[in-house]
């Protein structure tokens, strides 16, 4: 069953799937979603500010498969070789810069371009005695 407000259509992909989801899942006890996202996008006036962050957030550098800070080595293996290194490294670039933007449609009310209390609530969120910022953050 999805969520109140969630239309599955021939349109909809694993992105907005995630996005979708992400709000359900918060709610789990061994969730440990850390909201780098959202907390920058907490700060932005607009939205065009909230898209430069996420572009900027989605071009910094990211682990990878087999690489230590890479939260699902236990799921994913390493690449290979180089090729498959650059292939993994260039999907999730793009895969992060479009999550980017689909969450900034999401989050920015697009009648005064300020940023959902509904979505930002969850920056700070404790649930369960969880916080959902990483300790880094």
């Amino acid at each position: 069953t999805s969520p109140p407000g969630f239309k599955e259509t021939k349109d909809t992909d694993i992105l907005d799937e995630a996005i979708c989801y992400f709000k359900a899942n918060v709610f789990f006890k061994n969730d440990e979603s850390k909201n780098e996202c959202l907390k920058k996008l907490q700060k932005c006036n607009s939205r065009s500010q909230g898209e430069k962050e996420m572009y900027t957030l989605g071009i910094a550098n990211f682990p990878i498969p087999g690489e230590p800070r890479f939260l699902f080595n236990a799921i994913y293996a390493k690449p290979a070789n180089k090729q498959e290194d650059e292939v993994m490294r260039a999907y999730l670039h793009q895969l992060r810069q479009e999550t980017g933007q689909r969450l900034c449609e999401q989050v920015f009310d697009p009648q005064n371009d300020k940023p959902s209390k509904w979505w930002t609530c969850f920056v700070t969120r404790q649930f369960m005695n969880k916080s959902l910022s990483g300790p880094e953050q």
